[in-house]
């Protein structure tokens, strides 16, 4: 699939969110996992310093997870979020897809140019994992928020191991516009998203992904499986944004002239 149909950007807008099926064929899929795999171990040919790196919580608590700084922080595979996943020839090839390019046209018009706010791996260890309290995302250091984000799942996402849980169609209403990380207050979480009975848990097999609106309702539980959670999050912005103070934004371009792109010793380099 290189683009979307009319129908299902129609289903997208309506909902906040669309399943865009298997996406990545087992070969692909177990290149990602190995790289990821290595990065975490510290095997991996990267730049350590250039990635936000950050350790899981040791009792799900989101307030207790490890400090988001960049640079390796041990071998182990109890990392919680590995961020600048735009700088690895891998990564970034699937994020340059022309699905996404279609996605991204329909969202900041064909002749935008579009960079991406992050790209990172989000994973919940087997038998441990950090709960994700109900939130939007959105920052109010921008002048226009980032709306769209691609999830690909590296592993089997179920309600077990802590899928990704939303609430769909509230993409249209910004809760805490004042608030730059979104999150729910627990009096809100509870009247808006505890207590409903539309809540979906976006399970999905391994080299699935959805396309979701960043300020569409969702969390995420530990994991109480046996089974790790390995994900793939890339988020996409128009290249136009600037900060609040009227700064331009400096985020590596995906889409667009001077797009970030593979040289010839296989680095991902900028022009």
């Amino acid at each position: 699939m290189t683009t979307l149909s009319d129908k299902q950007w129609e289903t997208y807008e309506r909902d906040g969110y669309l399943s865009l099926g298997r996406l990545l064929d087992e070969q692909q899929l177990q290149g990602l996992q190995q790289r990821i795999d290595d990065m975490m171990l510290g095997k991996a040919a990267v730049d350590y310093d250039r990635m936000l790196m950050q350790l899981d919580s040791d009792n799900g608590a989101y307030a207790e997870s490890g400090a988001q700084t960049r640079g390796h922080k041990g071998a182990t595979l109890n990392y919680r979020k590995i961020q600048d996943l735009e700088w690895d020839p891998l990564y970034l090839e699937y994020m340059q897809r022309p699905l996404f390019q279609d996605i991204c046209s329909r969202v900041y018009g064909p002749d935008a140019q579009v960079a991406c706010f992050r790209a990172m791996f989000m994973n919940k260890p087997a038998g441990r994992g950090t709960v994700l309290p109900w939130h939007q995302d959105r920052w109010s250091n921008l002048d226009r928020d980032p709306q769209i984000t691609v999830w690909t799942a590296l592993d089997p996402a179920t309600r077990e191991n802590g899928c990704v849980q939303i609430i769909p169609g509230s993409h249209t209403e910004l809760i805490n516009p004042g608030h730059g990380s979104g999150f729910l207050t627990a009096e809100q979480a509870q009247v808006r998203c505890d207590s409903r009975e539309d809540v979906v848990h976006l399970e999905l097999a391994p080299g699935e992904a959805f396309l979701l609106h960043n300020w569409l309702l969702h969390s995420s539980d530990s994991n109480h499986s046996a089974q790790s959670r390995r994900a793939f999050s890339a988020c996409y912005m128009d290249a136009a944004t600037c900060y609040t103070d009227g700064r331009p934004v400096e985020f590596p371009t995906i889409f667009g002239d001077a797009a970030l792109a593979v040289d010839a010793s296989g680095s991902v380099v900028s022009h």
